[in-house]
């Protein structure tokens, strides 16, 4: 079991940075695949960024290059580095892990555990 606890949310001013925690507790997150997902009101939840300890990241088209996903394996913990951010980023803000065997997936249905979420507001 894993339990995964996301801080790091706010309200910012486009062109504004933030960054994204998801500390987790149990396994340790090196043995999963760990995703970063948002929702925004009225829309369906999107893939934003995932990484395999030590192997590989992915990121969306439209983070890719604004966002950097990265982690700590000693202190459990999952970052998202948010930089140059858009009033279209705003949502709330999801961390998960999946136990699938490939080395990332972009896939939410393959994320065994989730978050509580972390709102991310960003102002024009």
């Amino acid at each position: 079991q894993v339990q995964l606890v996301e801080s790091g949310g706010g309200l910012v001013q486009a062109g504004g940075s933030l960054r994204l925690s998801c500390a987790a507790s149990g396994r340790t997150f090196s043995s999963y695949a760990m995703g970063w997902f948002r929702q925004a009101p009225g829309k369906e939840r999107e893939f934003v960024a995932a990484i395999r300890w030590g192997a590989a990241t992915y990121y969306a088209d439209s983070v890719r290059g604004r966002f950097t996903i990265s982690g700590d394996n000693a202190k459990n913990t999952v970052y998202l580095q948010m930089n140059s951010l858009k009033p279209e980023d705003t949502a709330v803000y999801y961390c998960a892990a999946s136990t699938v065997r490939r080395l990332i997936t972009t896939n939410a249905d393959e994320y065994n555990y989730w978050g509580q979420g972390t709102q991310v507001t960003v102002s024009s």
